[in-house]
């Protein structure tokens, strides 16, 4: 492939309206370094939960793409108020998202899972109080 990006998004808590931006703007410039379908789509996937999960839990935050021959990193850095047990809201289905998130049909409980489950390397580190990080990568090779 041989290019390399990096690229800062930041995210506003509650703002709805532009939920999913950032998210469409990364599976973009993965698909014009000719990413394969299969890559893709778990990077967009992932992409579009933890940029979610910045709108519907955090303070406020930003996503951080760097792509290099190897592979994607996505990172997700947030202003707070943390995750009081990383255990539980690994869980699927376990949810803490409020009333207007859920009428706005976000909330299930399956952002973390996702997370997870599409990344090749999950990592979470969270302090009450403190924040959240996240870091995914994505092979390429």
């Amino acid at each position: 492939m041989g290019a390399f990006i990096h690229a800062e998004y930041p995210v506003d808590s509650r703002d709805y309206t532009r939920a999913g931006e950032a998210s469409a703007d990364i599976k973009r410039k993965l698909k014009q370094l000719g990413v394969s379908s299969m890559v893709l789509r778990r990077v967009a996937v992932a992409t579009y939960e933890v940029e979610l999960n910045l709108v519907i839990h955090s303070m406020g935050g930003k996503l951080i793409l760097d792509v290099d021959e190897k592979g994607v990193s996505l990172t997700s850095v947030d202003v707070g108020p943390g995750i009081p047990n990383i255990e539980m809201a690994m869980r699927e289905g376990y949810s803490t998202a409020d009333d207007e998130a859920r009428a706005m049909g976000f909330g299930a409980g399956m952002g973390l899972p996702n997370m997870k489950r599409n990344a090749d390397d999950f990592e979470i580190e969270s302090e009450p109080g403190k924040g959240t990080r996240i870091c995914m990568r994505f092979s390429l090779v």
